[in-house]
């Protein structure tokens, strides 16, 4: 399990409070105030359903308009919060691999015409023709997962996607950022298992594996039923023939199964929740790239050819009496062995426990509870929203469970974010606490009586700024 790094509940406390120290070092701007707003947070009862209610919390000692003050005009010092994750305890799977997982969630603020950077996020609804694109803030996360069931994952990153922003482009430098940051402090030695990236549908996993060539890394995720693969080309007889040789061999259609062939791999795993899972493998597909959308390049620059593994997963039955549907796993690493093909789907499992995170973020932390018109200002808010969840899972160790009278009653090291965060109120008495106590003084005159704000907030209109080109034509038209 991921908390064995932690010998004793002494231990957490130690790494707590040396976290908190370091947290408070990276705050500049309204430090005192906005390490105050994280403790108050983590320690109210409570889902933070409004943000002017932190104030009232005896942990925030000071008032309102210096929690509103800290986040319009507060700053933290972003590299050095974006290494500081990467220097603590990093879960790992059971073979001991680091698993990350990558994920985008929405900050919807649809009636916010004044505040810029919005775009469309595509949001899912019951039903039919449901699905809805709402204006708001999308951010990357990045974690790493635990091994088993649980609610639990460890965030190391988000960044806000803008509207000139190429979503893979800035998922393969967030990802390079936070690999790097993990092996320079030392979770991955020479000659370790590489990292395994899982990501879900909506990537382009060819690209992202082609971004982050070069590292230690390894990018499976799931494709749609519709998708279709190539073989090698089969080798060319003796005789000569002209014209181009073959880069793409056989299709690999996902929706036919006459194009499958016999598989590589194939293991059978009996699993609790969905009786037999069913894994079979093939292995050297590749898909086939044209120039198009982000494949657009020089016209004497070859295509790359990305190898991979094609899994494809089955099980007997869903929770709820649900027909189950095939998953399709692409990887980007050929050749691998029955072990390794069970070790993807199992990972690609566990990447749901980042929606349990992102449900936490929401619904009980309240990370999209405030009405906040700069995008500089819900960056610092999700920092502190990170900061908080990241103290949760150090102080996990030393929780005790202060259950509910109609809840269950659940082990040290089976307790879920919720309950860890009711006793984060004792906790928090034995880590450090740096911030300084405030300074009394006299409230600002603000706006004369009577008068009105006269000066007009511009209006922003969300969406994309920078299209990307379809063909060949409109890039060189716009290239030159």
């Amino acid at each position: 399990m991921s908390l064995s790094v932690f010998r004793s509940a002494g231990d957490a406390l130690d790494v707590l409070s040396r976290f908190r120290v370091e947290f408070y070092e990276c705050l500049h701007a309204r430090a005192d105030a906005l390490f105050e707003l994280t403790d108050a947070i983590l320690c109210k009862d409570g889902p933070v359903q409004t943000l002017v209610d932190l104030s009232l919390e005896a942990e925030h000692r000071r008032g309102h308009g210096a929690l509103y003050q800290a986040l319009n005009t507060g700053w933290a010092e972003p590299a050095r919060l974006r290494g500081l994750p990467a220097s603590l305890p990093v879960p790992r799977a059971v073979d001991g691999r680091i698993v990350l997982a990558v994920d985008v969630s929405t900050w919807l603020w649809p009636d916010a015409e004044t505040s810029p950077d919005r775009l469309f996020c595509h949001v899912y609804g019951r039903g039919r023709s449901k699905d809805q694109f709402i204006p708001g803030w999308p951010y990357s996360f990045v974690a790493a997962l635990e091994s088993g069931r649980t609610s639990w994952c460890r965030l190391l990153d988000a960044v806000r996607l803008g509207p000139a922003d190429d979503a893979a482009a800035v998922t393969a430098s967030q990802l390079r950022d936070v690999v790097e940051g993990l092996i320079a402090a030392g979770h991955r030695s020479r000659g370790a298992p590489e990292l395994l990236i899982v990501a879900d549908a909506g990537y382009d996993l060819a690209r992202l594996a082609h971004l982050l060539a070069g590292l230690p890394v390894e990018v499976c995720g799931r494709l749609r039923s519709d998708r279709v693969l190539a073989r090698d080309p089969a080798p060319h007889d003796a005789r000569p023939r002209p014209g181009r040789p073959r880069m793409h061999g056989a299709p690999f259609a996902l929706a036919r199964p006459t194009t499958w062939g016999d598989p590589q791999t194939e293991t059978r795993t009996d699993t609790t929740r969905h009786g037999t899972a069913t894994a079979r493998a093939w292995d050297r597909l590749h898909p086939r790239l044209t120039r198009r959308s982000a494949w657009i390049t020089d016209q004497n620059a070859e295509l790359p050819i990305l190898h991979g593994l094609m899994v494809r997963l089955s099980v007997e039955r869903l929770p709820g009496g649900r027909d189950p549907d095939p998953v399709w796993l692409w990887s980007s690493r050929p050749g691998a062995g029955p072990g390794h093909v069970d070790q993807l789907w199992r990972a690609y499992l566990r990447r749901f426990d980042l929606e349990h995170t992102f449900r936490l973020l929401k619904q009980a932390l309240g990370w999209t509870v405030p009405k906040l018109r700069a995008p500089a200002s819900a960056d610092l808010w999700t920092t502190l929203i990170i900061a908080a969840h990241t103290q949760l899972r150090l102080a996990r160790p030393a929780a005790k469970d202060l259950r509910r009278p109609w809840e269950r009653p659940l082990p040290s090291d089976k307790l879920t974010p919720v309950r860890v965060r009711r006793g984060f109120r004792n906790i928090r008495a034995k880590p450090a606490r740096p911030a300084a106590a405030p300074k009394p003084s006299r409230p600002g005159p603000g706006r004369p009586r009577g008068s009105s704000n006269r000066t007009r907030a511009s209006r922003c209109t969300p969406g994309k700024t920078v299209k990307r080109a379809e063909s060949l034509g409109q890039h060189y038209g716009r290239t030159g």
